[in-house]
């Protein structure tokens, strides 16, 4: 049965519009597509469940983040745990161990970060992950060794008494490692901590169909029925994949970045911030995507740099991953101390917004505008926005827009 369900969902990945196979990557063997594509159901089940929690524990907030990236640090650091650390992480991951062993889930993500860091993507981003821990622990080279080989990853000692100097040092690291674009990933240590976990995310890509630039004006965007902010408002008017859902109260754009970026802008109607988002799903990605039709649209969406940074300790204990943050937690995998109180793991993603694309304005949408009146929709209130890759079908990020200021 178990098998029969993947089958099935990798068959509408495959066939459906956002799982057709658009790479930039001439190299990309298409017969892979099983393997990469093995990760899904689990990366997207857990993508939803994390993003709800984290709305849950932030009300009234900007929530950002880039699941994959989150699960790729995660299933890296279950190398360096055993027994019930091991077992935990990995099936709150989402990853049923009596259906999929754990070589071939490291074996997957293996795949899915060399597509990501080393082919031709087409996208421009930046990941990584790093793990830092006192100078006083030994280090087993087996560690070392692995988190090089499936994650092109490292593990670095530092002094923990100095917490001053360990943040500068991680926040050097990750401005090196992305060429400045993400700087002050880690800022203070509120708790004792032995070892750090830091993943870092940043995306800014080209639009296939760009926003026309002598059209961005400054408009009001309504925090709430009271608040209002001032923000750059990009304009495009075209072709644009639409719908008025009749099943979620929202509406909806779908648009594509050079390669294999897809992004789902959702305006919820008014109230129904809340409503939405826990209706967010497999089953609903799923029925977007064979419901969008092509309308002749009049849109508007921030201009904008998005960022947040999270100590995900509340929210992966929520999850019900609680084994890593106790006096029980087994990480003999990473030193031969095995049982350390004091991990953190830190992540933070950047996400920039702006006109640019491939083609020029006047050719938006790339089809003749029908005699009927454009539909408007303006992202002037809080909404959600999602990024997928067509290919892997990973979750790049999954937002949501309180105050783009």
């Amino acid at each position: 049965m178990m098998v029969l369900a993947l089958f099935t969902f990798l068959l509408w990945l495959t066939t459906s519009g956002l799982g057709a196979i658009q790479t930039g990557d001439s190299s990309v063997d298409v017969s892979m597509i099983s393997h990469y594509r093995s990760l899904a159901p689990s990366n997207i089940d857990f993508a939803f469940s994390l993003y709800k929690r984290l709305v849950a524990l932030t009300p009234g907030q900007n929530v950002f983040i880039s699941p994959a990236s989150i699960s790729m640090a995660l299933v890296m650091l279950s190398l360096g745990t055993c027994g019930f650390t091991k077992t935990q992480l990995l099936q709150g991951l989402g990853f049923n161990l009596t259906e999929i062993s754990e070589a071939k889930i490291h074996q997957a993500f293996q795949s899915l970060h060399h597509l990501f860091k080393e082919s031709d993507t087409s996208l421009n981003m930046t990941m990584g992950n790093a793990l830092f821990l006192d100078y006083s622990l030994k280090l087993q080279e087996s560690f070392s060794e692995n988190i090089k080989h499936y994650y092109g990853s490292e593990a670095l000692t530092t002094d923990f008494q100095d917490m001053d100097k360990v943040s500068r040092q991680i926040n050097e690291y990750v401005k090196n490692k992305t060429q400045g674009k993400i700087v002050d990933l880690f800022l203070k240590l509120d708790s004792p901590a032995l070892l750090i976990l830091v993943n870092y995310f940043f995306f800014k890509d080209t639009w296939v169909h760009p926003f026309d630039s002598s059209r961005t004006r400054e408009g009001d965007f309504h925090v709430s029925e009271t608040t209002s902010v001032k923000v750059p408002m990009m304009f495009q008017s075209g072709t644009i994949k639409y719908l008025d859902d009749t099943v979620l109260p929202c509406q909806l754009v779908q648009l594509e970045y050079v390669g294999n970026g897809t992004v789902f802008f959702i305006l919820p109607n008014k109230g129904k911030m809340d409503t939405v988002t826990n209706g967010l799903n497999r089953d609903t990605i799923r029925r977007w995507s064979q419901s969008l039709v092509s309308s002749w649209v009049d849109l508007s969406i921030p201009k904008v740099s998005i960022s947040r940074v999270y100590d995900l300790k509340a929210v992966l204990e929520d999850m019900g991953i609680t084994d890593l943050f106790t006096n029980q937690a087994d990480f003999s995998g990473i030193t031969p101390e095995a049982q350390l109180k004091g991990l953190k793991v830190v992540h933070k993603a950047v996400l920039h917004l702006d006109e640019k694309g491939v083609m020029s304005s006047s050719t938006t949408g790339g089809a003749l505008r029908l005699e009927a009146p454009p539909i408007s929709i303006n992202f002037s209130r809080p909404f959600l926005m999602l990024i997928f890759d067509h290919y892997t079908w990973s979750c790049f990020f999954l937002g949501k827009v309180v105050n783009p200021v």
